[in-house]
Order: structure tokens, then sequence, then C-alpha cells
């Protein structure tokens, strides 16, 4: 089977800093990959290199067998992969469903009535129909989260990348967060998240990647990952987190 995400030996520098050292992995298609390590590791920046939020120096990656190599290949790209990010980026002065449907109707060319209609039913399923006319800042963290996870979907994106989507809500906002990304992930959407959040790892992940120092230390299932790591850096990282 043809990974969807295909990742070869990438090296990215920010200056003297080596963020990633030739990084390489596979993601399949349904797969849900969750990366944890510690700050500074080059989780974010390989997450970001993924749809070329990033540019990397050196090695190769292929998005549903379409590499990243030209404008036009990436703007391909871009429209099947949606991401999330720590903020929620949502236009302060536009409400819910017209952040929802304004990139619909530039960029899948959706008529006004078939975007709304979209963002609605999005809405349902991130559990806030009732939000649909509110402003950004009259939200919750958490809430507003949702609306930045239901504008991604409504460009029925192949994949979604999530970069520590929690980390920045308050610590009674994070499960709704994560309620609906681990929806996502039993209905077979293709993840890769980057996160500090164990449980959701334990409960939602194929595969759990330890990276550190721009490199993948370890790799494995979740339950292989936590009850029984080979590496003594993913030992000592986890005693710390666990």
């Amino acid at each position: 089977m043809t990974p969807i995400i295909h990742i070869k030996d990438v090296h990215k520098q920010f200056g003297a800093v080596q963020a990633l050292k030739g990084v390489s992995l596979d993601v399949n298609r349904g797969e849900v990959v969750v990366i944890i390590g510690p700050s500074g590791s080059g989780k974010s920046t390989l997450l970001r290199c993924i749809n070329r939020l990033e540019e990397f120096n050196s090695g190769q990656i292929l998005v549903d067998e379409i590499p990243l190599d030209s404008a036009e290949n990436i703007n391909t790209v871009r429209t099947e992969v949606g991401m999330v990010f720590q903020q929620f980026n949502l236009f302060p002065h536009l409400s819910v469903v017209d952040n929802i449907t304004l990139a619909q109707k530039i960029v899948r060319k959706r008529s006004a009535p078939e975007a709304e209609k979209v963002a609605r039913e999005l809405l349902v399923k991130v559990g806030i129909p009732e939000k649909a006319d509110y402003f950004p800042g009259q939200l919750s963290g958490g809430q507003q989260q949702r609306v930045a996870i239901a504008r991604a979907l409504a460009m029925n994106p192949k994949i979604m990348l999530f970069d520590e989507p929690t980390s920045a809500l308050d610590p009674e906002m994070i499960q709704e967060v994560l309620d609906v990304m681990m929806n996502l992930a039993k209905e077979g959407m293709t993840m890769v998240v980057v996160s500090h959040e164990i449980g959701f790892a334990k409960a939602a992940a194929d595969r759990v990647i330890l990276m550190d120092g721009g490199l993948i230390i370890e790799e494995a299932p979740p339950e292989e990952l936590f009850t029984h790591p080979k590496e003594e850096r993913t030992k000592a990282f986890l005693s710390k987190v666990l």
C-alpha cells in the first residue's frame, strides 16, 4: 500500500540550528500518528514541512504521491490537507459561519448556499450548531478551536494535521476538542497530531513517535511505546510525562 505521506531524509535548518536531521516517516491512509517529545525537538517543524508551510533544505516529501517540488504541486497538496494550529487563526470580524464558508467559496468554488449548508452541518459535527452566528470573540477557546477544526474539514481534506491544538486552552476546555479529534480518528481520517496529550495518544493513535533533537528516537503502537519503550531517551521523557 502506497503511504499517503512519504517523508524521506528531510533536513531543515534555521540559521545555525538544525531542526530536522534527516527525518524519514511514512503515514498510511486512515492512520492516526501522534508525535510527542520535548519542546524544540522538531515536531512542529516536521508537521509544517508536510504542507510546505516550512521549506525544508533537503530530502523529499510526497503527499498522496505528489512531490512538494513546485508551486503548483504545493497548492494542490494544500487543498487536500487541513491544518489546525495552537492559535485558532479565525477572522475576528466574521461570524462563525462566515469563517467556515470563506475558503469553500474561494478555493472549492462552492455557491454561498452550498457552503453555508456544509458549514452548519460541520458545526453540528463539532457540537456547537447554536454558535453559527456568533463572532469568535464571543466564544471560549475550546469553541474557537472547534470552529477551526470545522473550517479545515469544510475543505474535504484527505489529511488533517494538528499542531498542539489544545496547548493554548484552559484545562477544562481541552477534552471537548479532543473528543472531536477522537471522532475524526474513529471515522478513518488520516491524522498527524503533535501533542502533549498522552491520554489522547493512548486512545486514538495507531502509532506514537517520539522526537528529540531533530530526530525520530522511537516509534511504536501506543500500548508498546508507553509500557515497554526500548530507547533510554524515550524512557527518560516518559518518566516526566506519565
